[in-house]
């Protein structure tokens, strides 16, 4: 039998409370990196650096806004599919012709039949023309007018208005990350940023139609998630609509319970192939005359809120007690720990 004060082991408890925890704790603002197999970080600085590097996920809703840009001005001007080309010839205006470029990028001229234009700009068309009718004509003085040049983008506008939307599309990122666009068809989106995207996404627009251009925006986003972990009321997964603070992370989960440690409060980041850790002080918050600096949570993020260590200290003696008090041991102002015998004497 041993006899053991409630002092002694209380203060035995309170002692492996303390030597629970692992490591030193995170100073404030300090970071730690964890390796792994599979995760990197490369956490941002400022809080509002997270806005313009939204990635796109499955389930996300875009907004594509097509306009044509006919008011900005081209270096050069390209001869295109469906452009009205007039050729008129100074001294032989029998010769005149009006043709529109069809589908292989050809027009027909007298005398020389089928002519490749596509691609070319007025002034190179020009000279290869005189160059030709040189060979034909004492005076070969012509000039080349695009009178209708916006003939395809008034048809496109046509094909591509709706009732409901003007030329706005909806789409949506399939499972696979893709999504299906109008004329280009199906382009890689998820995991990069909307900058990205709009960027490809107007280079392939301009090679079908010079001027036309897209907006892209999120109409309807699905994808992220928050996880609150730890002395929260109600932790678990959260959706994240906009961007959030951990103090709105934690309103969000119930807030704090008695027994959380608001000044350790840590944030887990996933980037690339490692993960972060980082040690945001709540305690510091709203105090009179002190900087605080609310920290911004990226989708994925995981918040996770620890125990006091005089919490753990307490639930540690309260479990022990059920255990006590579950075995039929005798608790009083001395703790009796009564051995059981090794084995059976008879």
């Amino acid at each position: 039998m041993k006899v053991l004060t409630t002092a002694f082991l209380l203060g035995c408890l309170l002692w492996a409370a303390g030597c629970a925890s692992v490591g030193e704790p995170l100073l404030q603002g300090e970071e730690v990196l964890y390796d792994t197999t599979s995760f990197s970080f490369d956490r941002k600085n400022a809080p509002f650096a997270i806005l313009p590097e939204y990635r796109i996920a499955p389930g996300d809703v875009l907004d594509v806004l097509f306009q044509t840009r006919t008011w900005e001005k081209k270096e050069n001007f390209l001869l295109g599919i469906d452009h009205v080309i007039s050729i008129k010839f100074v001294h032989a205006p029998e010769l005149n012709v009006e043709e529109k470029v069809r589908p292989d990028g050809k027009i027909s001229l007298p005398y020389r039949g089928n002519c490749y234009v596509l691609g070319k700009t007025v002034e190179e068309l020009t000279a290869e023309l005189k160059e030709y009718y040189g060979k034909i004509l004492q005076n070969p003085d012509l000039y080349v007018l695009v009178p209708d040049y916006r003939s395809s983008i008034k048809d496109l506008k046509t094909d591509l208005h709706t009732a409901p939307r003007g030329l706005s599309r909806l789409v949506t990122v399939r499972p696979d990350g893709y999504v299906t666009f109008p004329m280009i068809g199906h382009v890689f989106v998820a995991g990069r940023t909307f900058e990205e995207v709009n960027r490809e996404l107007n280079e392939k627009y301009d090679t079908i139609l010079a001027g036309l251009h897209c907006d892209l925006f999120l109409e309807k986003h699905s994808g992220a998630k928050l996880y609150v972990l730890g002395d929260v009321a109600r932790p678990g997964v959260y959706e994240m609509p906009k961007p959030l603070t951990v103090e709105q992370a934690v309103a969000m989960a119930g807030g704090f319970t008695y027994g959380a440690k608001k000044d350790t409060i840590i944030v887990v980041r996933k980037k690339g192939e490692k993960m972060v850790a980082t040690r945001v002080d709540f305690s510091r918050a709203f105090r009179e005359k002190e900087e605080y600096l609310f920290f911004y949570l990226s989708p994925d993020d995981i918040v996770y809120v620890p125990k006091r260590p005089i919490t753990r200290a307490a639930e540690l003696v309260r479990d022990l007690a059920e255990v006590v008090q579950f075995r039929g041991w005798s608790v009083g102002f001395n703790w009796e720990l009564h051995s059981e015998p090794s084995r059976i004497v008879e």
